[in-house]
């Protein structure tokens, strides 16, 4: 059987990171990502461009930096 992407659910609907061959088949920069939701009774999708790496980045170094401060939201259930 051929490995599958598997959806990620969310509040909206399901994300999966698109297969390279279906990047190139639809012409999107590899590492893509298509976002499926529901759509009077059909399946609509949405693609997303990759994160920035630079963007990825900040955003990792923002959690590390206020990393105690998530910790103590989640403890408290903030």
């Amino acid at each position: 059987m051929v490995g599958l992407p598997t959806p990620q659910k969310t509040d909206r609907g399901w994300i999966i990171e698109m297969p390279v061959e279906m990047t190139q088949a639809l012409g999107v920069e590899q590492g893509s990502f298509a976002v499926l939701y529901s759509n009077d009774g059909q399946i609509g999708v949405d693609v997303l461009p990759p994160i920035p790496h630079d963007l990825e980045a900040s955003v990792i170094e923002t959690c590390e930096e206020f990393k105690e401060a998530f910790e103590e939201m989640k403890r408290r259930g903030d």
